[in-house]
């Protein structure tokens, strides 16, 4: 990321025409600061969000809240319809028999309400689809990587240590928490305490560990964070003051089905690659990258265990294996356009897709192109990425937040402020001959202006930058 120097800027007079219509005021309670309307702000986000897979992504997303979700028990008739088709497709007999060796934190309630919490997963479709044979496939594409994140491993002849024979695939769940680690043990603490964005809006808390827990092993603080963002409201606290909470409730399941809904652009989301909402770009599928479970490790994992060098490797090989295994057992139809490996695909962290027009990103950045018609060139925008932010596109209200900077993550960004209307600008009275400051003409090195009272002149090219606490001028003297 950079800032134009002046120096650029004289030379980028062909600028950049404005992406959509921006009215920029300077702000009266902050010298050098600027007001922009709540309404255009709205507009902006609108239109770069405009492709309807941003709506579905958030459909996917939206949440049930946490009281409803408690009162779920397996059978009851109030349940959410999802849960119901849950308990249709899975019953606890299923469940049972894929948790012989599970950890007692994991229970089928708590499974139910990991997924009622989420009313997209195991939801309608309209268009046809089958919900059921969907639901049943997520289900058992996320207890392929259960076995593999949290399972025993324990082969089926060790009779001593596995002595009911079960299948590698029937062991899932088995820790709550990461090896080696209890709770009380502050660890995976990287990147805490450090003056950055990442701390701003998700802060370590003294004491606490951010090692793995749940049935997606959730580890390090800004996916507490994030994921406690979305359980409790946008409030990012409760699971960073008490990640334990990760381990010991509901959302030890919770968890792995939020990751399994969450696209990280532009890895798409595991949901929309089972149930095909999902089409994958030209750039992905010359990447090898298309429908299958080889697309979910890819997802999941794909730096350490998709592409070729990986082809043999334990991990991959055993979620092949476990995915295999399941979806036999549960006569899972595999289509013709499936792969179950991902040796074949380039990893998502290689796959060079900037600049593509057919991926969608879901991360919000400030936009540093010029714009020759707004002050000092900046855009007063923000742009989407293809990297994590401190801003999703997902998140309701992120979108102001970029733009005001809310977590200082742009370097000498603008300060902005949004307001519900803008007043139209007053005209400066002449001073001693030189006329006021215009905040949309164009001013050339040497060009004078006054404002509040007194006489600057501008250093370089300028426009709408405000004289009296702006680099482009230079103070001249007081009206006398």
């Amino acid at each position: 990321m950079y800032k134009l120097t002046p120096i650029m800027m004289a030379l980028n007079l062909v600028a950049i025409a404005s992406a959509s219509a921006m009215t920029i005021e300077p702000d009266p309670q902050n010298p050098g600061g600027y007001l922009v309307s709540k309404v255009e702000l709205a507009e902006a986000a609108k239109s770069k969000t405009s492709n309807p897979m941003y709506a579905t992504w958030a459909k996917a997303l939206q949440t049930l809240d946490n009281t409803s979700v408690e009162a779920i028990l397996p059978g009851r008739a109030a349940n959410p319809s999802n849960v119901k088709r849950v308990e249709s497709v899975f019953p606890q007999a299923q469940w049972d028999f894929l948790t012989h060796m599970a950890a007692p934190e994991y229970t089928y309630t708590r499974f139910l309400r990991a997924i009622g919490k989420f009313p997209a997963f195991c939801g309608d479709y309209t268009d046809g689809r089958n919900a059921d044979e969907i639901c049943k496939k997520s289900i058992i594409t996320a207890f392929a990587h259960f076995a593999q994140e949290t399972g025993g491993h324990i082969g089926k002849d060790n009779v001593s240590d596995n002595p009911q024979g079960l299948e590698e695939w029937q062991q899932a769940l088995v820790h709550v928490r990461e090896m080696g680690w209890a709770e009380g043990q502050p660890g995976y603490t990287t990147g805490c305490g450090q003056n950055d964005w990442q701390n701003r809006r998700w802060p370590c808390a003294d004491g606490q560990g951010y090692f793995g827990r749940g049935a997606k092993q959730l580890s390090y603080h800004f996916n507490y964070g994030a994921f406690s963002e979305v359980m409790f409201d946008g409030d990012a606290t409760v699971l960073l003051n008490n990640p334990g909470l990760v381990a010991d409730s509901w959302l030890n399941l919770a968890s792995a089905i939020w990751f399994f809904l969450t696209p990280q652009a532009p890895k798409p989301a595991m949901l929309h690659v089972i149930d095909r909402t999902w089409l994958p770009s030209q750039r992905e599928q010359d990447a090898g990258i298309g429908y299958g479970f080889g697309t979910t490790i890819n997802v999941i994992n794909g730096g350490i265990e998709c592409g070729a060098q990986n082809k043999n490797k334990g991990q991959p090989v055993n979620r092949i294996r476990y995915w295999e295994g399941l979806s036999h057992y549960y006569n899972i139809p595999i289509e013709t356009d499936e792969e179950n490996t991902c040796w074949q695909q380039t990893p998502y962290g290689s796959l060079n897709l900037n600049g593509a027009t057919d991926v969608l990103y879901t991360n919000w950045e400030g936009d540093w192109a010029y714009y020759s018609d707004r002050p000092g060139g900046y855009s007063f925008e923000c742009k989407l990425v293809g990297y994590q932010t401190a801003y999703s596109a997902l998140v309701p209200g992120d979108y102001k937040k970029c733009v005001t900077n809310f977590y200082q993550s742009h370097a000498s960004w603008p300060a902005v402020r949004v307001v519900d209307t803008l007043e139209p600008p007053v005209d400066e009275p002449p001073v001693g001959g030189v006329a006021g400051w215009d905040t949309d003409k164009v001013y050339l090195g040497g060009d004078q202006a006054s404002y509040k009272g007194a006489i600057y002149e501008a250093k370089w090219w300028t426009k709408g930058d405000i004289p009296d606490n702006s680099q482009p001028w230079k103070f001249i003297r007081d009206a006398k």
